[in-house]
């Protein structure tokens, strides 16, 4: 395992790990299933409903893929990320979206992790130039306006959720149940950059739809996002839902449960 600044923060290698529980199969089974769902509606004939429908299930299929990610960065260092890294003055330095990228499914987007400067900081000269090159797995292709080098999926941070700034969280901390735990969604309004140390705030939510929270920009869908739980799971959730509820969700040792979706 590789320190960061000493700060006992997880900095991984391009190294992979052997373990493949079988909830790691079943979500990359999914992720394939998708897959092949997007690729059969783009090939039918050229009707703007398919098409969004293929958009809106490549959208859902990017978040199982971080969250497969994230399970094999917690087989390799038996955590989480953290939400960000910080340098010895507490400065936010490095994001989560670029800690898994070692343990993502596309060999380009690996690729992207060992060109990333971790001697300086996100908007460092050199790191900068990386933001041209966001990962597929962060762009939703609903959002077709989205600003260059930004993300459409952002965690929610806070110290009662599975992202909690600096420190990292571990699978037996989620007392609430993996399940009932929402770790991070489509943020396609927060226009925060791929590398960027910025997420949703847990203090600052609102409610699902707001432009600086969780939204989407899914065309002929009822209002609301995709979010992805802590078991890897993804779960579109309506922006109908009062937001102390879905805060309740967003902590991982609060007693609620799921609602039915």
């Amino acid at each position: 395992m590789v320190y960061y600044e000493g700060e006992g923060i997880a900095i991984p290698r391009n190294e992979t790990s052997d373990s493949r529980p079988f909830v790691r199969r079943v979500i990359v089974y999914g992720i394939l299933a998708g897959a092949l769902f997007v690729f059969f509606l783009f090939m039918m004939p050229s009707v703007g409903p398919h098409r969004e429908a293929a958009r809106r299930t490549a959208c859902r299929n990017n978040l199982k893929q971080i969250g497969l990610a994230l399970h094999n960065y917690h087989d390799v260092y038996g955590m989480f990320p953290p939400a960000y890294v910080s340098n010895g003055q507490g400065q936010p330095m490095h994001s989560w979206r670029v800690l898994i990228l070692p343990y993502v499914d596309d060999s380009k987007d690996r690729a992207i992790y060992d060109q990333y400067h971790f001697d300086e900081p996100w908007d460092g000269p050199h790191n900068l130039g990386l933001l041209e090159k966001t990962p597929q797995l962060y762009r939703c292709p609903s959002h077709k306006d989205a600003e260059a080098g930004t993300t459409d999926y952002a965690a929610v941070v806070g110290d009662a959720c599975v992202m909690r700034g600096t420190v990292p969280v571990t699978i037996r901390e989620i007392t609430d149940g993996t399940s009932n735990t929402i770790v991070l969604g489509e943020s396609s309004g927060s226009r925060i950059r791929w590398t960027e140390p910025r997420d949703v705030s847990l203090g600052t939510f609102k409610h699902i739809g707001d432009v600086d929270g969780f939204s989407s920009e899914h065309d002929g869908m009822q209002g609301g996002a995709f979010t992805l739980l802590a078991d890897g799971s993804v779960h579109f959730v309506s922006e109908e839902m009062p937001a102390e509820s879905v805060k309740k969700l967003f902590t991982l040792a609060g007693g609620e449960e799921m609602p039915p979706y």
